[in-house]
């Protein structure tokens, strides 16, 4: 009997959020990658397009401003995709995606911590 597996979806990374119209926006990804559902997004000051959140650098993109709600392939050009900004909003830690540069316990709570600020709340359980 074969097994079937499905990739992550948005309701494994968002577990509940107040109000889609306030809590969630477009944005530009930044070409060069293709993006999970759960990515921990970064904005890029000069540019506003978003990329994966640093643990380091000066580009912007070391702050997490975003958790990214669908999977998108920005390999090639530029893409938009939705993303949750604000909360109020819970997230599963467990399906959040970080850039191999968050690389330890502390650079991950750092990030954590980041997203509380904006009132999306990374919990192991909702």
């Amino acid at each position: 009997m074969s097994v079937l597996t499905q990739p992550p979806t948005m309701g494994d990374v968002l577990k509940y959020e107040l109000n889609p119209n306030f809590t969630r926006e477009t944005v530009t990804l930044l070409a060069g990658t293709s993006y999970p559902v759960g990515a921990v997004l970064g904005r890029i000051t000069a540019s506003g397009k978003y990329k994966l959140a640093t643990s380091g650098g000066s580009d912007g993109a070391q702050t997490a401003t975003a958790v990214l709600l669908y999977a998108t392939d920005a390999s090639a050009t530029d893409q938009e995709a939705v993303v949750i900004v604000r909360g109020p909003a819970i997230i599963s830690k467990a399906a959040l995606v970080f850039d191999a540069s968050v690389d330890d316990a502390a650079k991950t709570a750092a990030k954590h911590a980041q997203l509380t600020a904006l009132g999306i709340i990374p919990r192991d359980a909702a």
